[in-house]
């Protein structure tokens, strides 16, 4: 078995689907039979989540209808509200939005069955819902008052309205809604895996993305995008951040938004169209100060490390220039790949195998407790 073993499962292949592969050598993340970022040039976010419900990409009253659907579940039980206002201040940001997960899962009637009709009905409650859960359990923290969803306004629009307190531009909203896409469905990262096995046990799909939650807090699986925009800021300049990169680099620190344990030569698609997102939103608000700091800390990791920026990378900034708190980027992340957590879950429970790895054991062997004076056996109990 020791043969066999590979750390982090690396490149083992857990499961058989027909919702996404990264093709490393072509550079495409292919979803459903289409390129993502093809995708995210031409499509909504909203056609996004009917082509992972159901396979195919919504017509145009599909779409409606499934924005229809969205508005239908908006809206948080109050006490849920009151859960998020009860928790400390000091609570994570990402731990508010497990604990709103959790609450709202026993007021879904569906909860308990697992067919994929009723499991695409808790899809889209969730995909109304967490949203809600991520402005409000930020607002609740910062003892600022809720923002009840907006029905005029798209699902997209909406989201970053929640938050902001603001209607975005039509630019805005065209670069969020993009940015949802691209951070919709990943294939199998450490989240959509972590799913995926709690699925497998037939637990709910409410279960099952509060896992996701949990694995995605992870410093090593989210969060990147957060520590990017914190060196981003600290850094100021162009002169500093090369100065602050090196300065880690010496001190051989992770650097983080860089390198992908996929996407390991070559660049991530998704950053290179986040890096596009980002000077036509820096230039919108006079911010290209902050576009051309990014471009020279590609241009250093390139040349010091020949690492190649993530989606996080870029990501960082477009969010921050959207007026996103960085507290949230970890947790909108999250938002957007419900979807895509969500059809992994309908596909595990369509066609399920529980998930049962076994170790490569090191430890010891042919161990024996001593023999102890007066120990009561359980012969010893009947005679």
């Amino acid at each position: 078995m020791s043969d066999d073993y590979l750390p982090g499962l690396e490149n083992v292949i857990a499961s058989e689907t027909n919702i996404s592969y990264l093709d490393v050598e072509k550079e495409e993340i292919v979803v459903r039979g289409y390129d993502l970022i093809e995708l995210a040039q031409n499509v909504t976010y909203l056609d996004i989540v009917g082509l992972l419900l159901d396979g195919a990409l919504p017509n145009p009253d599909e779409r409606d209808s499934i924005e229809e659907k969205l508005r239908e579940e908006y809206g948080l039980p109050q006490n849920v509200n009151t859960i998020l206002q009860l928790l400390p201040e000091q609570a994570d940001f990402m731990d508010v939005l497990r604990t709103g997960i959790s609450a709202i899962a026993s007021y879904d009637v569906d909860l308990e069955d697992r067919s994929r009709e009723a499991n695409t009905r808790k899809a889209i409650r969730l995909l109304a819902k967490v949203p809600e859960i991520v402005a409000n359990g930020y607002r609740a923290q910062t003892k600022q008052p809720f923002i009840d969803p907006n029905k005029e306004l798209s699902y997209t629009a909406n989201f970053l309205y929640m938050i902001t307190g603001r209607v975005p531009t039509k630019m805005e909203e065209a670069i969020f809604d993009q940015s949802l896409i691209v951070y919709s469905e990943h294939e199998m990262p450490n989240s959509t895996f972590a799913a995926r096995v709690i699925a497998s046990t037939q637990s709910d799909l409410y279960g099952a993305l509060t896992g996701a939650v949990a694995s995605l807090k992870g410093t090593l699986h989210g969060g990147a995008n957060e520590a990017v925009m914190a060196m981003l800021l600290e850094a100021g300049s162009e002169a500093n951040l090369e100065a602050l990169m090196l300065n880690k680099l010496s001190k051989k620190e992770r650097i983080m938004g860089f390198g992908h344990r996929v996407y390991m030569k070559k660049a991530d698609p998704r950053a290179l169209l986040m890096k596009e997102a980002l000077a036509e939103l820096a230039l919108d608000k006079n911010q290209l100060e902050l576009y051309n700091i990014c471009v020279l800390g590609e241009e250093v990791m390139k040349r010091e490390k020949n690492l190649h920026p993530n989606l996080d990378y870029y990501a960082a900034p477009v969010y921050y220039l959207l007026g996103i708190p960085i507290e949230l980027f970890t947790p909108v992340f999250l938002a957007a790949r419900t979807i895509g957590i969500s059809a992994h879950v309908i596909e595990q429970h369509d066609n399920n195998r529980l998930f049962r790895p076994r170790v490569h054991y090191k430890g010891p062997r042919d161990l024996h407790p001593p023999q102890q004076s007066g120990h009561l056996s359980r012969k010893d109990e009947y005679e």
